[in-house]
């Protein structure tokens, strides 16, 4: 069994609205900033074009431009890339997250939760699969924002060892954020990972990140000055999963149920 670490590299930035061009050309920068050897970079939710219901005129195909982007990045920093975008398939349109490793396999995640008040359901059609990437000896369980507010999709019944969101959460509702991170993790006896933007969106919703990683007893390891934009590497201990775990066996403990 893998006892080792993963070096997980975060992101929070602000996005330019419905611009890819530049979004590109500005995690571009941010990501060859990045000058330790890390495992994993995590970008957020929409990052290319910020959380925008204009679906129709920003969609991208599966196999289009930012998987080659994201496929570049993965290849150039020997790091696993992921982030959401808009994507079109099959004539409907998805929040679809991507997974890519260095070697430049990929695997997708569409939002499951759409978050019917800004009325992301009324563009975009849901997923219905949760996935587990399994990456350098990790269970990883990537979820999309408003998945954030329904715990019994993040149950861990596959013994994950790394839940992470990537969102576009708003300042008026960031408490909500904080406290269902650090329960995530508490709840689910894994590292928990959440990447936010900063900054003003094109409907002038304002957002103040609060990026984090809190580990398998919700304590937060990460930054303290995380409302403004920030790339930070932090290693994840695999040992410290192993022995929380043996120590505390709540996951045994957990109900049997299953979701139909």
């Amino acid at each position: 069994m893998n006892t080792g670490e993963l070096k997980v590299s975060i992101i929070q930035s602000d996005l330019t609205w419905e611009n890819k061009t530049k979004n590109f050309s500005h995690f571009d920068e941010l990501i060859s900033s990045i000058e330790v050897k890390t495992d994993l970079i995590l970008l957020p939710e929409m990052f290319s074009t910020g959380f925008s219901m204009n679906a129709e005129n920003l969609f991208d195909t599966p196999e289009g431009e930012t998987l080659k982007w994201l496929r570049a990045h993965a290849n150039n920093t020997q790091a696993a890339v992921t982030g959401s975008v808009i994507v079109k398939e099959n004539g409907n349109y998805y929040n679809r997250l991507y997974f890519v490793t260095p070697d430049g396999n990929f695997t997708t995640y569409d939002k499951k939760h759409l978050f019917t008040l800004a009325k992301e359901h009324k563009h975009y059609s849901p997923g219905d699969k949760r996935i587990i990437v399994d990456y350098k000896g990790w269970k990883i369980c990537p979820l999309i924002c408003y998945d954030l507010r329904f715990p019994v999709w993040a149950r861990n019944t596959e013994e994950y060892d790394l839940l992470l969101y990537v969102a576009n959460w708003p300042e008026k509702r960031v408490a909500a954020w904080d406290a269902l991170l650090k329960a995530r993790a508490i709840e689910n006896m894994s590292y928990c990972i959440g990447v936010n933007r900063i900054g003003k969106d094109g409907n002038d919703f304002p957002y103040i990140g609060h990026s984090a990683i809190y580990d398998a007893l919700g304590e937060k390891i990460s930054t303290d000055l995380y409302e403004e934009a920030f790339v930070e590497t932090r290693s994840l201990s695999k040992q410290h999963i192993l022995n929380t775990r043996k120590k505390l066996g709540f996951l045994k403990d957990r109900d049997n149920f299953r979701l139909l």
